[in-house]
């Protein structure tokens, strides 16, 4: 129903601990974003290598997961390779190609996450936007702006991002924020503008080998889903959102889904339980985890016991 998702695309709450450690050196570190806007400390940039010109595609094309991939999602903190899974999620930027690689050898495909949809003033390609491709802030989120989709120079940088996950190593990437047309913009974005610039990133990221997840957007997943090898939700079981994932389902393509509620951690009156049984009989992956995407628990509806505290 296009209504705003208060920026529900919450891995990006990682930020925070990377501001919290830094902080903590000084003694800096205050409570978060629930008083106010987190304060930003732009972190070391992690070397990668440069990246290459756009690859022609391999004639087998690109990876496409079966719909019951087993996944583990982290974005700060420690890797933690240790999980029996298909395949990480993991930051484009602060992955280094030895880190793929070394996943790779333990027999992992590798996703690769970045933002499609806003400038992170952070990262070190952020001074390639335009000063007037840049929207309202993120509500909530320090540094972060709305991007002008249909903008080209918008498209170049992502397009360079998408030639780093293929230097890099990525199987995949996960572009966040793909749904700024549903949100308070400030740029006019449509629905339409948005289906474009979507299968704008779908085709570039096949082009260069590379799958690619269609993260939220759940008012356009019908529409979408022919261009996308696999969705990646936040909530939709907290907010009875899933039934629309029917469309990627349908098609033998996974959608991996990240709870972060208090009661389906604790299990409060048997919340994961039952939330859990909704999950295995509709065929989604879900994973119960932190905030912070850090690792510091861990439970996975298709596993017999929780990972973590």
């Amino acid at each position: 129903m296009g209504r705003t998702r208060k920026h529900r695309s919450l891995s990006r709450i990682w930020r925070l601990g990377v501001a919290c450690t830094a902080l903590a050196m000084v003694g800096a570190c205050g409570g978060g974003a629930a008083d106010g806007d987190p304060v930003i400390v732009t972190p070391t940039p992690v070397p990668s290598p440069t990246p290459t010109a756009t690859p022609t595609p391999s004639a087998a094309g690109w990876w496409r997961p079966e719909r019951t991939l087993s996944w583990q999602w982290q974005l700060s903190g420690t890797l933690n390779t240790g999980y029996a899974v298909a395949a990480y999620d993991i930051d484009l930027f602060d992955s280094s190609a030895a880190t793929i690689a070394d996943l790779h050898r333990q027999g992992r495909r590798v996703i690769c996450y970045f933002s499609a949809g806003s400038s992170e003033n952070w990262r070190p390609d952020d001074a390639q936007f335009a000063s007037g491709d840049r929207g309202k802030a993120l509500s909530g989120w320090a540094g972060e702006r709305w991007l002008r989709i249909d903008s080209a120079g918008v498209r170049k940088v992502m397009a360079a991002r998408l030639d780093l996950a293929r230097a890099k190593g990525c199987d995949a990437v996960e572009p966040d924020n793909v749904d700024g047309y549903a949100n308070d913009n400030g740029l006019g974005l449509t629905a339409a503008m948005q289906l474009d610039y979507n299968r704008f990133l779908a085709a570039e990221a096949h082009g260069r080998g590379l799958a690619i997840g269609l993260k939220n957007d759940t008012d356009q997943l019908a529409a979408l889903q022919p261009a996308f090898d696999f969705a990646l939700n936040e909530q939709c079981h907290e907010f009875s959102e899933c039934g629309g994932y029917s469309a990627f389902l349908d098609a033998g393509k996974p959608v991996l889904v990240a709870e972060y509620a208090d009661r389906y951690r604790s299990n409060s009156g048997g919340a994961r339980d039952t939330m859990c049984a909704a999950s295995r009989q509709q065929g989604v992956r879900t994973l119960v985890l932190a905030l912070a995407l850090d690792d510091s628990y861990r439970f996975s509806c298709d596993d017999a016991h929780p990972a973590g505290s």
